[in-house]
């Protein structure tokens, strides 16, 4: 029984080390479940097709015009806005319905479109260049041409780009972050784009909505969310 000792001993120490290196390890984690959409157009981001220039949520700029330009949307910019320039193909970033065309209620002219998709989620395309080419009741599929970006101030040299919202279907009264629905690589794209991360902060709670992907969702009408009486940077 002495000489099996040492055998015995290595195979404890042996199992004990497998042990220690599991639990360094940690347990498996769950995958995560893909994003149900994909980019609204069909060409990779870059200076000469197009760009992230505001992301969704509480950014210094909607934050300027909090109670203005974004007054309906709680605050937020409540899309994101990729500059492209005027003509540029926008694509459906997933199946579904057309539901409205050039809506008047949902605003960003000259030309807009609403999808409906079948998972609960619209997709909203505004600034468009012209009227889509689509009907009422038209079914899309993902990555079908649908639009041509536009220009809000009509001149294609001001500020053309697209303005995409992810709503709530079929009432479209609430808006959510389109960043971690749609299937990409956002931190790469936000380098691209130069500096878009500029979220205001509410200096008694500064770590809160800072990042591409933790921005609230938005209810239309809704109270201000965002009326901060220590803002940074300061704003009227």
């Amino acid at each position: 029984m002495n000489g099996a000792r040492p055998y015995l001993l290595r195979a404890i120490l042996g199992a004990a080390s497998l042990l220690i290196l599991a639990a360094s390890n940690g347990p498996a984690q769950p995958s995560q479940p893909k994003p149900p959409f994909g980019l609204p157009f069909g060409s990779l981001p870059g200076p000469d097709t197009w760009l992230l220039t505001q992301p969704y949520g509480n950014t210094v700029f909607a934050y300027r015009e909090r109670r203005s330009l974004y007054r309906a949307g709680q605050g937020l910019h409540f899309g994101v806005d990729l500059a492209a320039p005027c003509g540029t193909e926008v694509v459906a970033v997933g199946g579904g319905v057309v539901v409205g065309i050039d809506q008047a209620a949902h605003g960003a002219g000259p030309h807009n479109l609403m999808i409906d998709h079948p998972n609960d989620y619209a997709s909203f395309y505004g600034h468009l260049l012209e009227r889509p080419q689509l009907d009422l009741g038209e079914e899309v599929r993902r990555g079908q041409p649908i639009a041509k970006t536009g220009d809000p101030d009509l001149s294609c040299t001001s500020r053309p780009h697209l303005h995409l919202e992810i709503r709530e279907a079929p009432s479209h009264r609430r808006a959510f972050n389109p960043i971690p629905l749609i299937d990409a690589d956002w931190d790469r794209i936000a380098l691209v784009g130069g500096n878009p991360l500029s979220f205001e902060q509410d200096l008694t709670d500064p770590r809160r909505w800072q990042l591409l992907s933790d921005q609230p969702e938005v209810l239309f009408g809704g109270d201000l969310l965002n009326d901060y009486d220590e803002p940074w940077p300061p704003q009227p």
